[in-house]
């Protein structure tokens, strides 16, 4: 039967039926965010069966004594109160199991007079990322890490082309399988294809293939990487080195679906899903004429920007935990609190494949089993006493707002008290300080929002 407190605006009937006719995890709030509904589903993930009307929505799912929005989360309900339409997001919730990442959709539930009086929430997981280690795929749980997949669990389900941009060391590849695994072509080949270490030469072999005697060397007839992607995904990791020469024979590629062989004349034709990836900027890059224009409108429907790494310094913990057991048994190792509070005070130019970088490198120094501070290389523990004036300040002035937000994400990193005391420490009152960390883990700070 349905935990159910029905309103008297619903009819009896409707009411339990609304949730119990969902396979997945429901409930229905009211405007003060109290669960006035919840189907066996929802009280099976999130409360081992037990009721939870009567409750606030964000007590249940994140444990909070206050909503998603004013504790610096992007709260679907809120938006759906604000726009009167479905909104959905990616939170962090509390399950039965642990915590674990789940794609959020509000509905807003209008009475006859045409007001928002209740909301249905639909929960489902996002099984391919993480919030604790799961020894593999995509590990985080920062506001940053969040909403960046929550723009790739938006994407993955159309056919639309998807433009992955970030720094070297993002997961890149990662974020671009997540992609494919979510789509309807999930059970199609994923053909990952690294553009920067293909020759001007080899790529139209390596991307189209080529007949028995096309060139010197060609033996036999071999299969192109776009035939091998036919109706699944095709990823072209770093698309910006590609050489101009070849550009234009990529775009009639993705225009049409058509290609050669090399060496042949017959036409043939590959079904396949496009997602791209770069850390270069693609736009300078046309200004100068390094890339085509044509091509970068064919690829950038969709843009991803990917976080890096010293932008969401509070997942640090749980990729550390993460990489250590990818590493292996032998570095399974105890960390001191001052290695975490030095990792995340460190800028990672090269981001997460420095970091796994960083790991194996002190687990062959510790003896122990336990990592300790000198184990670490100099310019990470330089890092960590105090901020360092090349990642706040770099070589150029900066605004004094985007100085004011390197300064929260770092002192928000490291500050080992609760938000009271810190707003104390910084002489602003809680609610001043959760609007400037909730502008700035929103990106609404004058950057992408993805970042």
């Amino acid at each position: 039967m349905s935990d159910t407190s029905r309103p008297s605006s619903l009819p009896n009937v409707v009411f339990p039926s609304i949730l119990e006719g969902l396979a997945e995890p429901a409930i229905i709030i009211d405007t003060s965010y109290r669960i006035v509904g919840a189907n066996q589903a929802y009280r099976d993930v999130f409360a081992d069966g037990g009721k939870v009307c009567g409750l606030r929505c964000h007590e249940v799912s994140h444990c909070f004594k206050v909503p998603c929005h004013e504790a610096g989360e992007d709260c679907p309900l809120e938006s759906a109160r604000q726009t009167g339409a479905r909104c959905r997001s990616v939170h962090v919730h509390h399950t039965s199991s642990g915590e674990e990442h789940e794609n959020v959709t509000v509905h807003p539930l209008f009475s006859r007079d045409g007001d928002i009086e209740f909301f249905l929430e639909i929960l489902a997981p996002a099984t391919v990322a993480h919030a604790r280690p799961k020894n593999g795929g995509l590990v985080g749980r920062s506001p940053a890490f969040n909403l960046m997949l929550q723009l790739a669990s938006k994407a993955a389900p159309a056919p639309t082309t998807v433009l992955l941009l970030g720094e070297s060391g993002t997961g890149k590849e990662l974020v671009a399988k997540a992609i494919h695994d979510l789509s309807r072509r999930s059970q199609g080949p994923f053909v990952p294809v690294d553009c920067s270490g293909l020759t001007e030469s080899l790529f139209e072999s390596e991307l189209f293939g080529h007949e028995k005697g096309a060139f010197t060397g060609a033996y036999s007839r071999k299969r192109g990487l776009v035939e091998a992607a036919d109706g699944g995904t095709l990823f072209l990791d770093e698309i910006g080195d590609i050489p101009l020469s070849l550009q234009v024979k990529l775009l009639r590629l993705l225009e049409t679906g058509v290609y050669r062989r090399v060496g042949s004349v017959e036409q043939l034709h590959s079904d396949f899903r496009l997602v791209c990836a770069t850390h270069r900027d693609l736009p300078e890059m046309t200004g100068k004429g390094q890339f085509r224009s044509d091509l970068y409108y064919r690829i950038s429907s969709f843009p991803i920007r990917l976080p890096p790494l010293r932008d969401r310094p509070e997942d640090i913990p749980l990729l550390i935990e993460e990489l250590l057991e990818r590493l292996g048994n032998q570095c399974l190792k105890k960390i001191h609190p001052d290695v975490i509070a030095m990792l995340q005070a460190y800028s990672f130019p090269g981001n997460v494949r420095e970091l796994q970088n960083m790991l194996e490198r002190a687990c062959l120094l510790a003896e122990g089993d336990r990592l300790l501070p000198e184990h670490l290389p100099p310019e990470c523990r330089n890092d960590g006493d105090a901020p360092p004036n090349h990642h706040f300040l770099g070589e150029k002035v900066l605004p004094l707002e985007e100085l004011e937000t390197r300064y929260l994400s770092w002192v928000s990193a490291r500050f080992p008290g609760d938000r009271t005391e810190l707003a104390e420490q910084l002489g602003l009152s809680e609610r001043t300080l959760y609007r400037k960390l909730s502008r700035l883990r929103n990106g609404s700070n004058g950057q992408d929002p993805s970042e």
